[in-house]
C-alpha cells in the first residue's frame, strides 16, 4: 500500500507534468498541446516529461531539453530575442510609418509652397480669400479612383 508521502509525491509529479505538457506543442498535430493530443509522439513526450521530473530535473531544464531536441517551435512561448522582437514590433513600425506618411500628406495640402512664396514676394501675407483662390488654382485634383484599389 502506498504511503501518504508517495501519493503526495505522485500528485506533485502529475501536476508539474500537466503544466509542462500544456506549454509544449505536439510535433505531429501542431495545433494542440501534447496534453490534449492523442498522437503517439505526444504520448511519448508526456512519458518523457514525467521521467525527467522523477529524475529530479527542473521545469526549465525540461523545456531546454525539448527545445534542443525538437526546435524552438515545440514551445508555445518562444524565447524573446531580436527576431521575435522584430516580428512583434513590425505592426507598430508599419503603422507608425503609415501615420507619418499620412500626416506629411495632410501637412503638404495645408501649407502650399506657392502661397508661401507669394507671401515672400509681395511682402505682405495673402488675405484669406486670396489664399483660398490660390489654393483652388494651384492644388492639383485628387488622383482618380482606381477600380482595383480596395476602399476607394
Amino acid at each position: 500500500m502506498a504511503t501518504e508521502e508517495d501519493v503526495k509525491q505522485r500528485q506533485i509529479v502529475e501536476t508539474r507534468a500537466r503544466n509542462i505538457s500544456h506549454n509544449v506543442r505536439c510535433t505531429e498535430c501542431g495545433s494542440q498541446s501534447i496534453e490534449d493530443s492523442q498522437a503517439d509522439v505526444a504520448i511519448l513526450l508526456r512519458k518523457l516529461i514525467r521521467d525527467e521530473i522523477k529524475s529530479g530535473k527542473s521545469d526549465k531544464e525540461i523545456y531546454k531539453k525539448l527545445e534542443d531536441e525538437f526546435g524552438e517551435t515545440v514551445l508555445y512561448a518562444p524565447k524573446f530575442d531580436l527576431q521575435t522582437a522584430g516580428i512583434w514590433l513590425s505592426p507598430v513600425i508599419v503603422g507608425g510609418v503609415a501615420a507619418g506618411i499620412w500626416a506629411y500628406q495632410k501637412h503638404r495640402q495645408r501649407t502650399n509652397v506657392h502661397i508661401m512664396a507669394l507671401n515672400l514676394v509681395r511682402g505682405i501675407p495673402l488675405t484669406p480669400r486670396e489664399k483660398e483662390t490660390m489654393l483652388d488654382i494651384l492644388t492639383p485634383p485628387p488622383p482618380a479612383k482606381k477600380w482595383w484599389w480596395p476602399g476607394k
